[in-house]
């Protein structure tokens, strides 16, 4: 019988299984076309002595980059090449755990098989790098295709600070309430680039959870990989009430900057 990492490790087992049904999810919205999105998860809270002494089943390759916050961390990657709908089927066929070489410029693939992580790695290391320096309990990043949300982007005003978060904001009262720091917004850079990466940690050291990449797609990070795409799922049902009013023939309304200070102070929201 194949044995797995997952083995008798309950805890371990339930992030990857929230992991996979994450990506069904993904798949179902029609948001991961082909091999579309990443997921990259931080698990070292679950890594126990036993896991500690298994050894590589790969080379130690290099991120491509020094994160001095990641050594001795363990992630969940999505692998290359790999589709969220099957990567809700068989996690650990579709991606793979890693651990972050005590220079904290390589890693190797401990389990199950060794599944090359995504093209998108150093972006997403580099992010949570980030988040550790700076004691943020966030341990999720999710990159997802948004149809909804990337269509926004075409339309230049919307690129400009805080418009798109303000109207998606209005639309309806829990876009407000479960992504209270809205949506920050990134001009169109190479995929999978240091640039891009760069930015994105910009933007989310600019108090915001939630980033949007022009007519590419949106990077979130949460808690757990759940919360992660439940803030992408509320903006981007905001969108579709947007676009459906539009569609209707109107401008819609929305709620009134009064509505939302009243929303924001009787629920206590960032401000």
């Amino acid at each position: 019988m194949k044995h797995s990492i997952l083995d008798n490790r309950p805890e371990l087992s339930s992030a990857i299984l929230q992991i996979a049904e994450t990506a069904g999810y993904l798949w179902e919205k029609g948001w991961a076309e082909r091999n579309g999105g990443n997921i990259t998860v931080n698990i070292t809270e679950y890594v126990d002595e036993q896991m500690k002494a298994l050894p590589a089943i790969s080379q130690t390759r290099a991120i491509g980059a020094f994160l001095p916050h990641l050594k001795g961390c363990w992630f969940y990657c999505k692998g290359t090449q790999k589709r969220m709908r099957d990567l809700a089927r068989d996690p650990m066929a579709n991606g793979s755990i890693i651990r972050i070489t005590d220079d904290c410029a390589h890693y190797e693939i401990v389990a199950d098989q060794a599944v090359a992580p995504t093209s998108e790695l150093p972006s997403h290391l580099s992010v949570h790098d980030y988040l550790l320096g700076k004691g943020s309990p966030y341990r999720a990043s999710l990159h997802t295709h948004p149809i909804e949300l990337v269509a926004m982007t075409h339309c230049r005003k919307f690129m400009e600070k805080d418009v798109a978060t303000k109207l998606l904001w209005s639309m309806i009262p829990e876009t407000k309430a479960f992504c209270p720091r809205g949506l920050g917004m990134v001009p169109y850079l190479m995929p999978g680039g240091v640039e891009l990466a760069e930015a994105t940690i910009r933007t989310i050291d600019e108090d915001y959870d939630v980033v949007m990449w022009e007519k590419h797609g949106v990077f979130a990070i949460d808690t757990d990989i759940m919360s992660a795409f439940d803030q992408i799922d509320v903006l981007n049902k905001a969108a579709q009430i947007y676009i459906a009013g539009k569609n209707m023939g109107f401008e819609p309304e929305g709620m009134s900057e009064a509505q939302m200070k009243d929303l924001s102070e009787t629920f206590g929201l960032p401000k």
